[in-house]
């Protein structure tokens, strides 16, 4: 009865990167299965569909997806957000005891790094104020400054994808992630606001009549599906190694930015508290890429000495 919204936002966060970082190791090992017994899916196998070992690994990504998107109704973006990193180091770990895929001592280093800054963020973040309607959302997203922000991020989105990206698309990898960090830091405030509204109408005071929540809910789902085919063009053109760590820093750090403007997160902290939720914050992105860049190297490291 006594938990505080932050503490809640807190629980289902760790609890989402618990989910999504187990589920990639099952997934893994439904598909080695799976290559052992038909065509891998690598190479347009679709065996895997009967390991049960990677339907379980689907149905822990979606929980975890799910109780995401709940943290975010309860917490500010501020310290949901980067503690996603805690699902690579939960992946990294199982990997290293069950897939036998061993984590290099500089790969400890970014898992430690992590934590560390994950704990920082957690000491310092700003408690959530809720807005008590959706129409207190809707004041909140026709603010100045938020606008500004709004313009500029479609703007840059639309350089990015009219001039950028027939150019440069193939070549620049930060085109297409640039396109998914910009309309991924909308997707996350307009989830948020959606989630607010589910909070709200199931705790009796109902917003599904409200014009502004089917418009939140429509951005939610154009951001979405636009985020979902650029980040698909890069993972299809570029390195995955290489794409996780630059996308998870850019999109990180703009979603940071989104919600700080929109919903006023660091309003009321003082200039320590959010000098040390920077600080944090810098830790757990650089943790990640040393942890992304290890993992990367192994491969390389076993296949030079065969």
């Amino acid at each position: 009865m006594g938990v505080s919204d932050n503490t809640r936002g807190l629980i289902l966060a760790m609890a989402s990167s618990a989910f999504i970082g187990s589920s990639f190791i099952l997934k893994k090992k439904g598909l080695k299965r799976a290559a052992d017994s038909g065509t891998r899916a690598g190479v347009g196998g679709y065996t895997y569909l009967l390991e049960p070992l990677w339907w379980a690994g689907m149905v822990l990504m979606i929980v975890g997806e799910v109780a995401n998107f709940v943290a975010y109704v309860y917490a500010p973006a501020v310290l949901v957000t980067p503690l996603g990193a805690l699902s690579i180091i939960i992946s990294a770990i199982l990997a290293h005891f069950m897939l036998k895929e061993r984590l290099q001592k500089m790969g400890v280093l970014g898992c430690v790094s992590c934590v560390v800054g994950s704990v920082v963020i957690v000491i310092h973040a700003p408690q959530e104020h809720t807005p008590n309607s959706v129409q207190e959302i809707w004041a909140l997203a026709t603010q100045p400054a938020f606008l500004i922000y709004v313009a500029a991020t479609l703007s840059a989105v639309l350089a990015l994808i009219l001039y950028f990206e027939p150019r440069y698309g193939q070549t620049n990898i930060l085109v297409y992630l640039g396109i998914c960090s910009l309309m991924g830091s909308l997707t996350v405030v307009s989830i948020k606001a959606i989630g607010i509204a589910i909070k709200l109408t199931l705790e009796g005071i109902s917003q599904v009549a409200y014009p502004q929540t089917w418009f939140f809910l429509t951005v939610a789902a154009v951001c979405v599906i636009t985020q979902l085919n650029y980040l698909n063009k890069a993972l299809d053109t570029f390195n995955a190694a290489i794409v996780s760590p630059i996308y998870y820093v850019m999109f990180t750090t703009l979603t940071i930015i989104a919600s700080a403007i929109m919903f006023k997160d660091w309003s009321g902290q003082n200039a320590s508290s959010i000098a040390s939720e920077i600080c944090g914050f810098i830790t757990v992105l650089s943790g990640t890429i040393i942890l992304h860049a290890t993992r990367e190297q192994e491969p390389a490291t076993a296949s030079g000495t065969n």
